[in-house]
């Protein structure tokens, strides 16, 4: 059996730790961002289900790090009796640098939203994305509305 010299066993237990010491620091670089938003709509409601019955009053998004992309699937109705065309804001963000490296989309955009029973619902897809070069961001709040605009 060869006998591993004293300083070997050093060298190897220091690189270990440095390493491990490395790995951690480099985990350490990720951040996990928690959000609620709240959601304000105007002329439309805005549901969790098809049904229309769980209003959205707020979305969380859950713990965001860099690079990151969630979506929320929600229910566009229009409470009215004319045809409507939908437009998503955010306002009211809590941290100026969040707004820089958090992008809010949504698939209906523009979207006109019928007034009869079979075209006054539709599904939304609202997709929230995180700039992978984010920094200075630990949490965020922003608020979500979403307008029905009469169409003639």
């Amino acid at each position: 059996m060869t006998k591993i010299p004293m300083g070997a066993v050093l060298a190897i237990a220091i690189t270990g730790v440095v390493l491990s010491a490395l790995a951690a620091g480099l985990l350490a670089a990720y951040q996990s961002v928690p959000n609620t938003g709240n959601v304000r709509a105007v002329g439309v409601g805005v549901y969790w289900e098809s049904s229309c019955t769980n209003n959205v009053t707020s979305i969380d998004w859950g713990f965001l790090e860099p690079g990151a992309v969630v979506s929320k699937t929600v229910y566009i109705r229009n409470n009215g009796n004319i045809a409507e065309m939908l437009n998503m804001t955010t306002d009211n963000w809590d941290s100026a640098p969040a707004y820089a490296y958090i992008t809010l989309s949504w698939t209906r955009e523009g979207y006109v939203l019928g007034s009869s029973e079979s075209t006054r619902v539709v599904e939304a897809v609202l997709t929230l994305e995180v700039s992978s070069s984010i920094s200075g961001v630990t949490t965020f709040s922003f608020d979500i509305t979403i307008t029905g605009t009469e169409q003639a």
